[in-house]
C-alpha cells in the first residue's frame, strides 16, 4: 500500500511503525473471511482492510477523527484473526491500538457513549470498585431499562451470583508440594478474581502440585488491556508500569522463572508489553524481559509436563473454546486440548472455532447488538459439539458464553485449568456439580 506521510511526520516514532505496517498490506482481502464483523454486516468499511484504509487517510492528515472511523474502528473486535490469515502478515494489532490512541485524543464522543467508557475505565481495574458496582448493579438490575445508553446494559450484565473474596488472590507465596522446580509469579487479575474466582484457586493448586513455588506480588493489578483497547494510553502504561515493578521486586533474587497468566486477555497484552513501553527510556528494557517471561498456563505446563491424571471414572466430554487472544493474540492453539487429552478428556472442536464469541474484553458492553449475533453464532457451534462441558482459556469469554447457554440441559462453561486440576487430584469444579 502506498503512503504519503511527510518526512515531518515520518520523525513521530509511532507514524514510522504505522507506515510500515500499511506499507506491507497488499489489498488481497484474506482478512475479509475471518472478520466476525464483516461475516455478520458484509461492510467493507468493517473489515480489516476497509479500516485500514480509514486509519491510512486519518493518519496521514493529521486531522481529529471523524464520526465515520470511530464508528467502524470501535465496531472493531481486536480478535486478530485477521493477522493470523494475513499473508502478508501485516502487524493490523498495533496500526489499530495506534489509531484508537488519536482518536481518544481528537475525537469527542457523545455522552452516551462516553460515560460508559470512561465508568468501565475506572471500575473494571479495580477489584473493589468492581465488586462493589456489581454489588450496586444488582440492585437496581429490575430497573436496568431505565438507564440511559448502554448504562442500562451495563447494569443488565450484573451477575445473578456472586462469591466473596478469595483469601488466594492476596498477596503472598504459596510454596510447592515437595521438591520446589520453578518459582514462578501468578497474575491475580482484576475482573477475574471477582467474577471467577475458583480459576485462581484452580491454579494455585494445580501448579504447586506440579512443583512450582507460586508468587502472588504485591503491587500487581490489571493488565491494562481494557484502557489500551480504549485508547487511554497513559492508562494503560501506568498498568503496565506496575506489574513490572511488582514482578521485578518478585524476583529480585533472580529466582523466578515465568509470569504465568490464566486469563488469555491479560496475557496477549502482557506479552505486549515491551512494544507498548518501546520508546519509554528505562522501561523499554524492563518491559521486554518481563514480556519474553510471561507464558500462558498452558505453555508453561506443557513445558513442564501435566501430571498423570488420577481422577477415576467417566470424564466429561469437552467442548473446548479457542478464544481469539489465545490462538490469534498468543497464537496458542495445540496446547490447551493436547493438556484436557492427556488429562483423560474427550476434546470436541466446535465449528467456526476461529471466529469471536462477542466478548472482546469491553466489546459485549459497548457493542451489544453485534456481540449478541456472534454470540447466538457461537452457542449454536457450541450446541451442535452435544459436549457435556464447555472449556475455555479467558474470563470474559466464558462469562459471556455462560450468557447465551439458556434452559435445563445446557452445558456449563469451565475454564481449562479447573478440569486439569480436578484431573489431576483436586475438587471437582463447582459448575460440573
Amino acid at each position: 500500500m502506498q503512503t504519503l506521510f511527510t518526512p515531518e511526520q515520518l520523525n513521530d516514532p509511532a507514524i514510522t511503525i504505522a507506515n510500515d505496517i500499511l506499507r506491507t498490506c497488499v489489498h488481497c482481502g484474506f482478512c475479509t473471511a475471518t472478520c466476525p464483523t464483516y461475516v455478520l454486516l458484509g461492510d467493507e468499511a468493517d473489515s480489516p482492510r476497509g479500516r485500514i484504509y480509514m486509519i491510512k487517510e486519518m493518519l496521514e492528515t493529521g486531522k481529529p477523527a471523524s464520526d465515520q472511523v470511530v464508528k467502524h474502528v470501535d465496531r472493531c473486535l481486536t480478535c486478530l484473526g485477521c493477522m493470523t490469515t494475513c499473508p502478508a502478515s501485516v502487524d493490523y494489532v498495533h496500526l489499530v491500538d495506534h489509531a484508537r490512541v488519536h482518536m481518544e485524543k481528537t475525537h469527542t464522543r457523545p455522552l452516551p457513549e462516553r460515560l460508559p467508557r470512561n465508568i468501565l475505565a475506572v471500575v473494571v481495574p479495580s477489584p473493589l470498585l468492581f465488586r462493589m458496582s456489581l454489588i450496586g448493579a444488582w440492585f437496581v438490575k429490575p430497573f436496568a431499562r431505565l438507564f440511559p445508553g448502554r448504562l442500562s446494559g451495563l447494569v443488565a450484565m450484573a451477575p445473578a451470583n456472586l462469591e466473596g473474596p478469595s483469601p488466594i488472590d492476596r498477596p503472598q507465596v504459596f510454596p510447592a508440594a515437595g521438591e520446589r522446580k520453578k518459582r514462578v509469579a501468578l497474575m491475580a487479575g482484576c475482573a477475574q478474581q471477582v467474577l471467577w474466582p475458583s480459576i485462581n484457586e484452580a491454579t494455585v493448586r494445580l501448579l504447586t502440585r506440579h512443583g512450582c513455588e507460586v508468587v502472588i506480588a504485591e503491587g500487581a493489578g490489571c493488565c491494562g488491556a481494557l484502557t489500551h483497547h480504549m485508547g487511554k494510553e497513559k492508562e494503560a502504561h501506568a498498568s503496565a508500569k506496575a506489574n513490572i515493578e511488582a514482578w521485578e521486586r518478585a524476583g529480585a533474587d533472580g529466582a523466578l522463572d515465568a509470569v504465568v497468566i490464566n486469563a488469555s486477555g491479560c496475557g496477549t497484552t502482557v506479552k505486549d508489553y515491551g512494544f507498548m513501553l518501546r520508546t519509554d527510556g528505562e522501561w523499554a528494557e524492563r518491559a521486554r524481559k518481563i514480556s519474553d517471561m510471561t507464558v500462558d498456563l498452558t505453555e508453561f505446563l506443557s513445558d513442564i509436563g501435566l501430571l498423570e491424571a488420577t481422577l477415576e471414572g467417566e470424564r466429561p466430554s469437552v467442548a473446548y473454546h479457542s478464544a481469539c487472544s489465545l490462538q490469534h493474540g498468543q497464537q496458542v492453539t495445540k496446547e490447551p486440548k493436547a493438556l484436557l487429552e492427556k488429562a483423560g478428556f474427550e476434546v470436541r472442536q466446535p465449528g467456526e472455532s476461529h471466529i469471536c464469541c462477542g466478548s472482546a474484553g469491553s466489546y459485549n458492553l459497548l457493542q451489544p447488538d453485534i456481540a449478541g449475533q456472534l454470540l447466538e453464532r457461537k452457542v449454536k457451534n457450541l450446541n451442535k459439539t452435544r459436549a457435556d462441558v464447555i472449556a475455555a482459556g479467558n474470563i470474559g469469554c466464558m462469562v459471556h458464553i455462560a450468557k447465551g447457554l439458556t434452559g435445563p440441559d445446557a452445558p456449563p462453561v469451565v475454564h481449562t485449568v479447573e478440569l486439569l486440576d480436578w484431573a489431576t487430584g483436586g475438587p471437582k469444579p463447582s459448575g460440573l456439580a
